[in-house]
């Protein structure tokens, strides 16, 4: 249920120029998911799932970890998950089926169908809700929302949270992940089916192309095979906190396995619920008021992997995160569950998708040695545009990479020309142009700007300062930035703060002030929130112009 716009340090959009691909053989393929898999998902802790199908049809199919620590169940491809935000896609669908119908339009004003919503005098159509632009509160950023997590709701119940929220923005104007126009669309289904979303999903589309394994989540219900939740606590794994499913609803609420999701993903491909036409419309994202393209659709995104087009979505839930990627030029499905939301289970599939279609991610392993004089031919500053200027050093035999106004980073070499971030997510590749002068291409997930060289001489470098041991230990804790999605703040007792967000690798935070930390990994810094007593409060996210606060919840 939680979306990706909060990313601490790394990128989920992935996108590289690499060497010229070539398809990996099932035999070539399996080892190498292996590795990374069971890399991440030891024996003894909570598992993933992991399933890849080419043409339809699975080619590797493993599982890795627990299921259930305290029976000491290990995982199978068999095991149940909940699937958080990948429900988005199966309400979206369901929209569509109905328009298909001639029983509504996505260009219809919501009104027309729950008259009494309160839209402040603004058109909200069922088209903003499905691609996240009505501007409309998300109910998962509400403060209160942790009180009432365990709280049993109807869908009616539940929008009344939400719906005398002031707006973000008017509808259409700024794309903004929003839960609740999702809960909003399941509604809009019952309202028009005249079934409860649960039934219609389980009958309009399980049933239907033999999802058996799939169900609208329960915490009551015997489910065959359902995999246990964890998140992390302080003393290591912990069962996942309760949240009823009658919350995340229509956002957040199904349960599958890896088998299951194929099923589904080939029913798309076919155009079994929908038509062509509508699968087309819900997977090549949309547009803003001003015209400007985003690349969220209706329930799926646009991506591109090592420069494949890619159309994905996940999910992150109590306990749980997950994973859906469909290549549709190389016809590649990769499926990716994990039963506690403490890791990065994006990155895994997206990795596994790269080594499938023979475009590997790279990682330092694959770096090669250039000699100072190789490395030197790229120094210099590149400007970009709006006024962005990243300058090329070299120190010690190491190159890296400066952005104006953040830190330095080490850049990694493939060849003379191409060269990678230490995520492998991120790349440049130099050239000369026809007059001989510098420049270089960025490209990271969708993105491909244009440098060119420039005479600016680069800043000095951000230095950071020594905090007591003391003061770091007050910062040590959990910080809550918004439901599902928490920062963890860990000290060595050497002198060293580090931050771990939800689903994401543990990195040194840096001291600026006593306070005021940064990330040399991102542009990114952590203020910690003091009151009048002296106890730390909290924490803000400072990252990319917005200022995020975070309360300390342990």
């Amino acid at each position: 249920m939680i979306s990706q716009r909060f990313a601490l340090a790394i990128c989920f959009l992935v996108s590289m120029l690499l060497p010229v691909p070539h398809l990996f053989s099932q035999e070539n393929i399996e080892p190498k998911i292996d590795v990374l898999a069971s890399e991440a998902y030891k024996t003894d802790e909570p598992g993933v799932s992991i399933l890849v199908a080419k043409n339809g049809k699975v080619i590797y199919q493993k599982a890795f970890g627990m299921a259930s620590l305290e029976l000491d169940v290990p995982m199978t491809p068999n095991h149940v998950f909940e699937i958080g935000s990948i429900t988005k896609q199966f309400t979206a669908i369901a929209i569509l089926m109905l328009q298909e119908q001639g029983k509504l339009k996505v260009s219809e004003d919501i009104t027309k169908y729950i008259p009494d919503y309160p839209t402040k005098g603004k058109t909200i159509t069922i088209h903003n809700l499905l691609n996240h632009t009505s501007g409309i509160k998300s109910y998962t950023n509400i403060p209160s929302f942790r009180q009432f997590a365990a709280k049993d709701m109807s869908p009616k119940e539940l929008i009344d949270v939400f719906k005398d929220e002031p707006m973000d923005f008017n509808p259409g104007e700024q794309y903004s992940y929003n839960n609740s126009g999702y809960i909003l669309l399941g509604y809009i289904i019952e309202v028009v089916s005249g079934m409860t979303y649960e039934d219609f999903v389980e009958k309009n589309i399980f049933e239907k192309i033999g999802m058996t394994n799939s169900y609208y989540g329960s915490k009551k219900e015997l489910i065959k095979n359902r995999a246990l939740g964890y998140q992390e606590g302080e003393n290591g794994y912990e069962n996942a906190d309760y949240l009823s499913m009658t919350l995340p609803y229509a956002a957040g609420s199904l349960m599958s396995t890896t088998n299951d999701l194929l099923k589904w993903q080939n029913a798309l491909n076919n155009y079994t619920f929908i038509t062509k036409d509508s699968y087309e419309t819900a997977i090549h994202g949309s547009r803003l008021n001003n015209g400007e393209h985003i690349p969220y659709g209706y329930g799926l995104g646009e991506n591109t992997i090592s420069g494949s087009p890619s159309i994905q979505h996940g999910g992150g839930i109590f306990g749980y995160t997950t994973m859906g990627i469909y290549l549709p030029e190389e016809d590649i499905f990769v499926s990716a569950l994990s039963n506690c939301n403490c890791k990065n289970v994006t990155d895994l599939a997206t990795r596994i998708a790269a080594i499938v279609i023979g475009k590997p991610i790279p990682s330092k392993a694959d770096a090669i040695t250039l000699s100072e004089n190789e490395l030197n031919t790229w120094v210099g500053a590149y400007e970009f545009d709006g006024n962005i200027i990243r300058h090329i050093t070299v120190e010690n035999g190491k190159i890296y990479s400066l952005r104006e106004g953040s830190v330095k980073l080490e850049i990694f070499p493939l060849s003379k020309t191409h060269f990678f971030f230490e995520s492998g997510t991120t790349a440049y590749k130099f050239s000369k142009d026809d007059n001989g002068k510098k420049q270089v291409i960025m490209i990271n997930g969708n993105n491909e700007t244009l440098g060119h060289e420039t005479d600016k001489a680069p800043p000095a470098e951000k230095e950071s300062i020594t905090v007591s041991q003391d003061i770091l230990n007050t910062y040590v804790g959990k910080y809550e930035l918004q439901p599902e999605f928490i920062i963890t703040i860990t000290t060595n007792n050497e002198g060293q703060l580090f931050a771990e967000a939800t689903g994401q690798p543990k990195f040194e935070v840096f001291a600026e002030a006593k306070d005021r930390f940064f990330l040399k990994v991102v542009a990114a810094s952590i203020s910690f929130n003091v009151n009048d007593k002296g106890v730390v409060t909290g924490l803000t996210l400072h990252q990319n112009g917005a200022n995020m606060p975070a309360k300390k919840v342990e």
